[in-house]
């Protein structure tokens, strides 16, 4: 079983920057993708942006150039560096995890961006 604890969410002013972490512990696997998403229109989760075991990573359209995923393979803690922040990013970012198959989540960290 693995644990995702995320933290580093808050208020900040639109252009602001906020860094967000995730500490996973538990039965965590070398290979494994972790990601960062948000809730979607349809009470989904959108992608933010992913990276692998190897540090390749993925970008939605929306974060891209602003955001920054990363990952500290020895502290098992994924980071997402957010700057230029919108209104329109304001949401809770749910930290993912998928290795051989299964996925796990955290329960999220608010970000709320307001002047």
């Amino acid at each position: 079983q693995v644990q995702l604890v995320e933290s580093g969410g808050g208020l900040v002013q639109p252009g602001g920057s906020l860094r967000l972490s995730c500490a996973a512990s538990g039965s965590l696997l070398a290979i494994n993708v972790m990601g960062w998403y948000r809730p979607a229109p349809g009470n989904e989760r959108e992608l933010v942006a992913t990276i692998t075991w190897l540090g390749t990573t993925a970008y939605a359209d929306s974060g891209k150039g602003r955001f920054t995923i990363s990952r500290d393979n020895a502290k098992n803690t994924l980071y997402l560096q957010m700057n230029s922040l919108k209104p329109a990013d304001a949401a809770v970012y749910y930290c993912n995890l998928r290795q051989r198959g299964l996925e796990s989540w955290g329960q999220g960290t608010q970000v709320t961006v307001s002047s």
